[in-house]
């Protein structure tokens, strides 16, 4: 099974600020970051609890009708929006893929800062499509954290946009 991350970052390295905000990575109207297109491969996301809470109040439920696994070592129960399909694990990321494989799922997106940074730990993360927005916030939640070994990319495309944005799309080498 594919695991992808697809995310936009500030150009410091910030997911969000402090306060989980993100109100610094906004698009030109009409421009393309391929996000539409990436999520067309995707049949199932796997997020942290902190992304979900993020995104539960959004008008529209980002993920469709795709198989969202909310990974939580304190939430007891979710309480997700009509028509999304969504489960609730506490489980460690080699065994919700392992379980993922099993229900026949091909392409998971991983996403939270800390949920990519324990796939990452863990090798199980094989692309990776990262948005740089022209902006500096300083501080904030960051994409990437310790890793027990260099994680090696190969830079697959680079797209510039005429908003400042820079979207690099990365293979991750096997260790």
């Amino acid at each position: 099974m594919r695991t992808s991350v697809f995310v936009g970052v500030s150009l410091d390295g910030f997911l969000a600020r402090k306060d989980d905000r993100y109100d610094f990575l906004t698009l030109n109207p009409g421009e393309d970051n391929g996000y539409e297109g990436y999520m067309s491969t995707v049949d199932s996301v796997v997020l942290g609890r902190r992304t979900y809470e993020v995104v539960l109040p959004f008008e529209e439920w980002p993920y469709g009708k795709r198989l969202v696994v909310v990974l939580s070592r304190t939430l007891k129960q979710i309480s997700p929006p009509p028509n999304a399909v969504c489960e609730l694990k506490n489980a460690p990321p080699k065994q919700v893929v392992e379980e993922l494989e099993r229900r026949g799922m091909k392409h998971a997106y991983i996403d939270g800062g800390a949920t990519i940074q324990a796939f990452l730990r863990e090798g199980l993360v094989h692309d990776i499509t990262i948005g740089r927005f022209p902006v500096l916030i300083g501080e904030g939640i960051p994409l990437f954290g310790w890793l027990p070994r260099d994680v090696r990319l190969e830079l697959r495309n680079s797209t510039s946009f005429p908003s400042g944005t820079v979207r690099s799309e990365y293979r991750v080498l096997p260790a």
